[in-house]
């Protein structure tokens, strides 16, 4: 058995759970919240508040019997509302619809998807927030 990588499967999986739940309606919690989308390149003059999958990196976990990886992704939130409430509110909810959920990887058995860390990020414009969020995904190769 050849190893694979499931970074982009992950990274499209984060993609399509947060991008449904931006809903134009605003029937998704993150469309509620004002967030305007979803993105891995942002559109010049995209209003804020937008959310923004961001960087990775995948190390193996491998055992005798199993191809294993680690992959960590980071997801940004950017905001212009003044103080971090809305960034960290828009964290909150990314949290609670990755955090300990399921995702279904073609190839893979997902082990776990583990919330790692919130961070509140100075940005060089006073009038912008930045949040990183970061998760864990542990993977077993099936195929």
């Amino acid at each position: 058995m050849t190893a694979q990588t499931p970074v982009g499967l992950i990274q499209t999986a984060i993609y399509t759970l947060l991008d449904a739940d931006v809903d134009e309606s605003g029937a998704g919690t993150l469309g509620a919240l004002g967030v305007e989308g979803v993105f891995d390149h942002v559109p010049e003059g995209t209003p804020k508040p937008y959310v923004v999958v961001g960087e990775a990196y995948e190390t193996p976990r491998n055992s005798h019997s199993e191809h294993g990886r680690r992959t960590v992704h980071t997801i940004h939130v950017w905001s212009d509302h003044r103080g971090y409430s809305e960034a960290t509110g828009i964290c909150d909810v990314i949290i609670a619809l990755l955090d300990h959920q399921p995702m279904t990887l073609a190839g893979f058995n997902t082990v776990s998807v583990r919330f790692e860390f919130l961070q509140l990020a100075p940005d060089p414009d006073p009038d912008v927030r930045h949040a990183l969020v970061r998760f864990v995904v542990t993977t077993e190769q099936t195929s």
